[in-house]
């Protein structure tokens, strides 16, 4: 889906491009894809880069053009890992600047493009707009590193009581959400240094949005850095709970067990066909029966007494 606007603002929207305007492109189609390689002069090399899901991010100056990647967060519900990060790029050239996802995103939804909506604001300085992606990028960061956070403590608390692998499996997900998350912080960062740096950048970039964003990506990193730390030694531990309370329910299960033996033997003593004085006895199966059930709940306070129970 290719959509055009008159400003960074996202707020008019136009049906062919112009000077100083933003075209947003999320999700491209074929047709998309011919017409940004026809019409907006981006190569297939390019194209294929940005829509890369492995690709790293970087910023690349030409004569022409100038092409940052970044990484940002989105959110899969219906798959096992519940976030990964995929490519955003900007191409930044003196008529436009356009940006391209693979997937729908909250850093620029296509629905609601606008990266200013709290307020209406004309946008019309591309680095400043560059800096506001990077800036809500880190945002969303810390915004889905709290839905890790709580989707880890109900993990937990299911895993305190499983014997089964369930449980380790999506905290293993979790911990790959982490991992994917720490990469693509630390590669944004880099990236956002160099444009800070960067002799070709001619525009007055203001400072205190860079800093912002700094700020906000490295506020990102440390927690999704902490959050890998705690998972990594949780991993260790919730695998030997797993262990402990399946050794519980053998114990249980053994114990149980031993019980049932006892009224077992008792009837399988005086079941034999040998002269045991009881044969004429009237009395002989209640005393039996109320014999094994005797020994069987003193059999259940002996363990009981011992904290086997």
């Amino acid at each position: 889906m290719i959509k055009i606007f008159k400003t960074f603002g996202g707020y008019v929207e136009i049906t062919s491009p112009e000077n100083g305007c933003w075209i947003n492109v999320i999700r491209p189609t074929q047709t998309d894809l011919q017409k940004l390689s026809e019409d907006f002069g981006l190569t297939g090399d390019l194209i294929n880069d940005i829509l890369d899901v492995d690709e790293r991010p970087r910023i690349e100056f030409e004569d022409s053009f100038i092409l940052i990647i970044l990484r940002i967060p989105v959110e899969v519900p219906n798959n096992g890992v519940p976030f990964h990060t995929v490519p955003l790029g900007i191409f930044l050239t003196e008529k436009f600047t356009l940006t391209l996802c693979v997937e729908d995103n909250e850093v620029l939804p296509i629905g609601q493009p606008s990266p200013f909506r709290e307020q209406y604001r004309q946008i019309t300085d591309p680095i400043n707009f560059i800096l506001r992606l990077f800036l809500r990028s880190g945002s969303l960061y810390l915004k889905y590193l709290k839905q890790i956070n709580q989707m880890t403590s109900s993990i937990e608390q299911d895993l305190e009581k499983s014997i089964k692998n369930k449980e380790l499996n999506k905290l293993l997900k979790m911990e790959k959400c982490l991992v994917f998350f720490i990469t693509s912080i630390k590669a944004n960062e880099i990236v956002l240094a160099r444009l800070r740096n960067a002799k070709k950048v001619t525009t007055e970039i203001n400072e205190d949005l860079l800093e912002d964003a700094f700020i906000e990506n490295k506020q990102a990193l440390e927690m999704a850095q902490i959050y890998s730390d705690i998972q990594s030694g949780m991993m260790d531990a919730f695998a030997s709970v797993i262990s402990n309370n399946l050794n519980v329910v053998l114990k249980q299960l053994t114990l149980i067990s031993i019980i049932l033996m006892i009224p077992t033997l008792i009837a399988s003593v005086f079941g034999m066909n040998v002269p045991n004085y009881m044969e004429t006895a009237i009395w002989a199966m209640p005393a039996i029966i109320a014999g094994s059930l005797f020994l069987s709940f003193l059999g259940v306070l002996v363990f009981r007494k011992r904290q086997w129970f």
